[in-house]
């Protein structure tokens, strides 16, 4: 037996003034910041990783990964924090994404990287559910959305220096005598340092123990349950999602899923996460629109940067750039919304809203190809920003309406657990997608391009293949098409003839077209059921 903390009258805001929560929540946003930092340098920045690991087909792993141990994590610290406080799981959150961070930085294949992705997600498990459950202790739920703002933008913060961060180190050969790659996961040890003094220091949420017992079952049912599924989403394009093997990973995780409920129902009030909040219509639907959510935004989130750089051939840099656009989106879309909360309570419209501009959007990228303009994809990212914006707050809110003050930790991480768990099926299965189609596309837009004289005068210009890029790559299309082209490094499109380049764009783009054609669909889903939503007011 151990004893859960509770919030007590303090930390319910009734004695905190406004620069108190505003002290604490310095702390809070640096250990977000942390976490929504790395994910941003690393979206803008993982081709030339990739690349440079030669592992391109593989780089999903980079991704699923974290997203896998954060996953699997997230419901941990909450239940956890609901016991020993939110203070010391915060500061371990933190300790084991630099650990991770650190090792990353220090990665030799593409395996490699994954695998110490997974310890930076131990601890990025714990950084955003965390932050918003001591928001949830602090605060009546109706000027929560207030302080959320601030979250937002810290969120939109790193999106604005993240991608530009992670393509200026992606884009150096070295950086005071190491890959400049490394640098996008060695950059988070100062900032995580700076995050674990912090929060050391004024993080000081009075708590009230009781006893209460560890559901260490149904957390290893968990791990039985998801990892299998999660697993297969990656690999199931090469192994054959009816293959023997996709097969038994899907039986694995159906025994998971009948280990958890019986785990579950067996510890009752005690269980990692409580049965009985499943009852609760704002906990059941709010997740589950958390979960297409996921989906959509990890899926989309992960093609944007790589259609900006594979197929209209922007640097890094220039990739993190062209993302601004989405998180003006996003700190607009928040900082209107959070007021609006606060000033009538109502909930229900925002999400609406929001799917609507979200399914919007990959509509419109799924529309987007090797001629689309900038102007159009930015434009594009801001309706999908206003979007997310209007949805990642709104749907946190949502589930913590229906939660005691005792089931705050667990309802809170439960947002994380089902958003990151779409995340991860939205980005493994997008993809796959991209990678099982992209080979056939790149093949018949080849074919079709032997029939153009601009490609055949190509194939043949000797100032064109005076280039050893194009001599290399007019051989082997000469030999057998597109079919047989590696993927693994896309670095030699840089120095490609446009007129050879072409037909390769065009595949990658048509590729892309279904991957955000398949976000919008999950995305229109999850907009049908935000009606089905209980009209909340908020006190």
């Amino acid at each position: 037996m151990s004893e859960t903390a509770v919030p007590t009258a303090q930390t319910a805001g009734s004695a905190l003034s406004h620069r108190q929560i505003l002290t604490v929540l310095t702390g809070l946003m640096l250990g977000m910041f942390l976490g929504a930092l790395d994910q941003t340098i690393v979206s803008s920045a993982v081709r030339v990783v990739a690349d440079q690991l030669h592992g391109q087909t593989a780089q999903a792993w980079v991704t699923t990964a974290y997203l896998i141990t954060a996953t699997i994590t997230t419901p941990l610290y909450g239940k956890l924090s609901d016991i020993y406080g939110r203070k010391p799981l915060y500061l371990t959150a933190i300790s084991l994404f630099l650990v991770g961070s650190l090792l990353c930085g220090m990665a030799n294949s593409i395996y490699e990287l994954a695998a110490f992705r997974a310890i930076q997600g131990l601890g990025g498990g714990g950084l955003m559910s965390l932050a918003l459950t001591i928001i949830a202790d602090l605060l009546p739920a109706r000027q929560r959305s207030r302080y959320q703002g601030y979250f937002m933008a810290v969120f939109g913060t790193s999106s604005v220096i993240g991608p530009v961060i992670g393509g200026l180190f992606a884009g150096m050969d070295s950086f005071l005598g190491i890959d400049g790659w490394r640098w996008v996961f060695l950059v988070n040890l100062p900032v995580g340092l700076a995050a674990l003094a912090v929060v050391a220091k004024v993080l000081n949420v009075a708590t009230e123990r009781v006893r209460h017992r560890i559901d260490y079952v149904g957390a290893a049912a968990l791990v039985v349950l998801l990892v299998p599924l999660l697993t297969v989403a990656e690999q199931g394009r090469e192994w054959g999602w009816l293959s023997s093997t996709s097969l038994a990973m899907y039986a694995i995780g159906a025994v998971g899923l009948l280990l958890f409920v019986v785990a579950e129902r067996r510890m009752g009030a005690e269980a990692l996460l409580p049965l009985r909040m499943f009852r609760q219509s704002s906990f059941r639907m709010g997740n589950l629109l958390n979960f297409l959510v996921g989906i959509g935004m990890f899926g989309g989130l992960s093609s944007v940067p790589l259609y900006l750089q594979i197929v209209k051939g922007l640097s890094p840099t220039e990739a993190g750039l062209m993302l601004l656009p989405m998180t003006a989106g996003i700190m607009v879309a928040t900082g209107v919304v959070g007021k609006l909360i606060a000033k009538t309570g109502r909930l229900k419209i925002f999400p609406i809203i929001g799917a609507a501009f979200m399914a919007t959007s990959l509509f419109l990228f799924s529309l987007i190809g090797v001629d689309t303009s900038l102007v159009q994809v930015g434009l594009t990212a801001v309706v999908m920003g206003c979007g997310l914006g209007m949805l990642m707050q709104t749907l946190t809110l949502v589930v913590q309406t229906g939660a005691t003050p005792r089931d705050m930790g667990v309802a809170t991480a439960s947002v994380n657990l089902f958003r990151q768990t779409g995340g991860t099926v939205g980005a493994t299965a997008f993809l796959s997608v991209l990678f099982s189609t992209v080979g056939g596309r790149i093949a018949d837009a080849t074919q079709a391009a032997f029939a153009t004289p601009e490609f055949t005068a190509a194939l043949r210009d000797p100032e064109v293949l005076a280039n050893p890029v194009n001599r290399s790559f007019a051989e082997a299309m000469q030999q057998g098409g597109g079919a047989g082209l590696d993927i693994n490094d896309t670095s030699f499109l840089y120095g490609l003839d446009p007129r050879l380049a072409r037909p390769i764009l065009e595949g990658f783009a048509s590729s892309m077209d279904t991957v955000f054609f398949v976000g919008g669909c999950v995305v229109l889903v999850a907009f049908a059921f935000t009606w089905l939503l209980r009209d909340i007011r908020l006190d």
